[in-house]
């Protein structure tokens, strides 16, 4: 990285290194990986546009990219609703690739963080993302950056045009209605175990097995985006989707195949076809059963999956 002058710039790369931190954040209140990169994108057009002595006047280049990419985010939020109200099917928020096979132990958290905070790992689960969807765009940004990146109120307050007070009201909101979910705390080795048997059941066609597995009041939600083939409302019931995906195993093709990858950093499976991911599957797992089940099909939310 270099300046005008042609000379290496270490101020012009500390603000460059800070573009991981702010695609986390952003992917967290917009979950979508291709809109956090725009937004990111947008937040360092900003930083470029100023002059020289408009950069050298910021104190906290860091807090600066962090308070832009907030309120970019939050802008993109409440448009984000209403663009949601024409979305063909199901959305679900675009999921996160592992790049390599699951183990029966997976690396991270056991049990969910006993205190209010939760941990990044924990925030990047898909299930925990659902539960965002239902928080207004203001508090949805109050606790993603007060809770999961340790950002003070104050700091919170420049973001959200709303008194530190405010912000804190949000937040405390956002955390009831994360707690009303009761995220998961099943060990992420049992987790994988129960995964693992639904997929050895779906591929035996086990309809018993396949029924075991799932709760009673188990959910499926598909999300094709009316540019892929899947079913437009949730399947509601265990007995339900069980059958579901007994049909969906008897239509399966020759050439797919399921492999076993982290979706979000959780246990999950993944379909391909000629080296191309055209499905990704997301479970939210409570104990030795299934309680949801996320697909995933369409291909604009599905990019970073395939090798290129």
């Amino acid at each position: 990285m270099t300046t005008r002058h042609g000379r290496p710039d270490a101020g012009l790369d500390a603000i460059m290194s800070e573009r991981r931190r702010l695609i986390n954040i952003a992917y967290r209140l917009l979950g979508s990986l291709a809109e956090a990169e725009d937004a990111v994108q947008e937040t360092y057009a900003r930083w470029c546009a100023m002059s020289p002595q408009q950069q050298d006047a910021i104190r906290s280049p860091g807090a600066w990219l962090t308070t832009v990419v907030g309120r970019i985010c939050l802008n993109l939020l409440g448009s984000a609703r209403a663009r949601r109200e024409t979305y063909v099917g199901e959305w679900v928020p675009e999921p996160l690739p592992g790049r390599t096979e699951w183990s029966t132990v997976l690396p991270g958290s056991t049990t969910a963080d006993p205190a209010d905070r939760v941990t990044l790992d924990e925030s990047l689960n898909l299930a925990f993302l659902v539960v965002l969807e239902s928080m207004t765009p203001a508090e949805r940004v109050a606790f993603i950056l007060h809770d999961v990146f340790c950002h003070s109120f104050a700091e919170v307050a420049e973001i959200v045009g709303r008194t530190p007070a405010a912000c804190r009201q949000l937040a405390s909101s956002a955390r009831r209605r994360i707690r009303a979910a009761q995220p998961s705390a099943t060990p992420a080795a049992q987790r994988a175990g129960v995964v693992r048997d639904f997929k050895r059941a779906w591929e035996a066609k086990d309809i018993n097995a396949l029924i075991g597995l799932l709760d009673p009041d188990a959910m499926a939600t598909a999300d094709g985006g009316g540019l892929a083939t899947t079913f437009l409302h949730p399947i509601e019931g265990g007995e339900q989707i069980a059958h579901a995906w007994l049909e969906i195993a008897h239509r399966r093709p020759a050439d797919m195949t399921f492999l076993e990858r982290t979706v979000n950093g959780q246990p999950g499976l993944v379909a391909q076809q000629n080296g191309a991911t055209v499905t990704v599957f997301a479970f939210d797992v409570a104990a030795d059963r299934i309680k949801h089940i996320w697909v995933i099909r369409n291909p604009e939310k599905l990019h970073p999956w395939t090798p290129l």
